[in-house]
């Protein structure tokens, strides 16, 4: 009937009396349920676009039919005059603004206009506050379990960025305490949008959105700063960097049995909260960049942390296409990680990035890596769960074009096996053109 079926068999034969789950099934079952609650979870809701294209960006060029087809969801647009109405016409929660203010000024090293975020974030999923104040329209909202902001150029020569709307919307905290991060992408990026949400839905955790600046070689290193890579970055490093915000999380002062993590956010604590905010400081945004002003998000994310970057481009003639990297942040001596910063904006949030290698293919080394990424950006998990990825995207009949996951992790239909048992790669583009997009009519 053009449903693939996922079959679920362990590896060793069990008494009939064996009550016990085996662990390769336990994984499996676990897989398929993540992605299929994200699957459930994504359908018939929508992705709000606050203004245009930016600056000429193909995934800010939203496209409807991507995310009808592929991923149920419906795409609302709204101009970024929306987000000024409802400033100067105080379309807000005035108590909640108070108390968000009185939260920054206590929090924050730099204090900051706050009716922005909370502007969006009522724009996303409405706030029956605003019903009680008049405003039963933009009380509902507008199902957004995603969103993206344009800013650059149009409003932020003009006007102070939304970096700090952006960076206190996609943490796991605001002046309400620890709570769901949302989905918010820089320069209105939908398909990193779209990445960021399969992160979220599958983790739990907020995402880091970043732009994959340069690949710095260990020779690059090494006469720049005068420093020898070693360890995991012995083979050179990727920096991640975005363009002012990035979720305080990135800033990897939670905790999992020692190891530098964002956590889902019902297992963060106050005090990895505390640490967070303390880790993050804020700067006068750059005036080369953002002619409006407006402030930057600045951290380093600490070393050690497993993290999985990961990508939705589209294709002409192709369609969308998912690649990710597994692999581990590592940490910079203070003087090295300030060198390397300088040689672009040191205001913004960094992490350096050291991709799991293989020795082969798109992976064979570190530049190898970002000279196939399909674009400046990615988003980030925390945790290896390209296995989850790759399962979800499955459903979806997203093919992955690359990925440095074990085969032994892979779990797609079986009828996957059908289209090129011994090539994966080749199979899974072939499958997912067969199968066609879920939600195509």
């Amino acid at each position: 009937k053009g449903l693939p079926v996922f079959t679920i068999y362990g590896a060793d034969v069990q008494d009939i009396g064996d009550r016990t789950v085996p662990k390769d099934v336990q994984e499996k079952v676990l897989r398929f349920v993540r992605a299929g609650l994200a699957v459930a979870t994504m359908r018939n809701t929508s992705y709000l676009s606050v203004g245009g294209v930016s600056m000429g960006i193909a995934g800010s060029i939203v496209d409807h039919d991507f995310f009808e087809a592929y991923l149920g969801m419906r795409v609302e647009t709204v101009d970024s005059t929306e987000i000024i109405r409802r400033i100067e016409r105080k379309i807000y929660d005035h108590s909640e603004f108070e108390r968000a203010l009185a939260w920054v000024r206590r929090n924050c090293k730099e204090g900051e206009d706050v009716n922005p975020p909370a502007s969006r974030r009522s724009a996303m999923i409405g706030n029956p506050e605003l019903g009680r104040m008049g405003f039963g329209e933009e009380a509902l909202g507008h199902n957004a379990i995603a969103a993206g902001f344009q800013g650059q150029r149009q409003w932020t020569d003009h006007l102070p960025n939304g970096d700090v709307l952006e960076a206190i919307l996609c943490s796991s905290f605001d002046w309400n305490g620890i709570r769901e991060p949302f989905i918010v992408a820089t320069e209105n990026d939908s398909l990193n949008g779209a990445t960021m949400l399969m992160g979220h839905l599958l983790t739990g955790t907020a995402q880091i959105f970043a732009d994959v600046r340069t690949y710095w070689s260990p020779a690059a290193v090494k006469r720049v700063a005068k420093h020898t890579l070693s360890g995991r970055a012995a083979g050179g490093i990727l920096h991640l960097i975005n363009s002012g915000p990035a979720a305080l999380d990135g800033t990897g002062q939670q905790e999992i049995r020692g190891t530098p993590a964002m956590k889902p956010f019902w297992d963060i604590t106050d005090a990895e909260m505390e640490r967070c905010l303390k880790a993050t400081t804020w700067h006068a945004s750059i005036g080369e960049y953002f002619r409006g002003g407006g402030f930057s998000t600045r951290f380093r994310t600490r070393g050690g942390m497993p993290i999985t970057a990961a990508r939705i481009n589209l294709i002409r003639g192709l369609g969308p296409a998912l690649q990710i990297a597994e692999g581990w942040t590592v940490d910079l001596p203070a003087k090295v990680h300030d060198i390397l910063d300088r040689r672009t904006n040191h205001t913004w949030p960094t992490t350096w990035f050291a991709p799991t290698l293989t020795g082969s293919g798109a992976f064979r080394d570190v530049y190898t890596v970002m000279n196939n990424w399909g674009a400046n950006h990615c988003a980030f998990s925390c945790g290896h769960n390209g296995a989850d990825l790759i399962t979800l995207a499955s459903m979806l009949r997203i093919p992955v074009s690359m990925h440095n996951v074990p085969d032994d992790g892979i779990f797609r239909p079986s009828a996957w096996g059908h289209f090129g048992a011994n090539d994966f790669t080749g199979a899974d583009f072939r499958a997912s053109a067969n199968f066609g997009p879920v939600y195509k009519r």
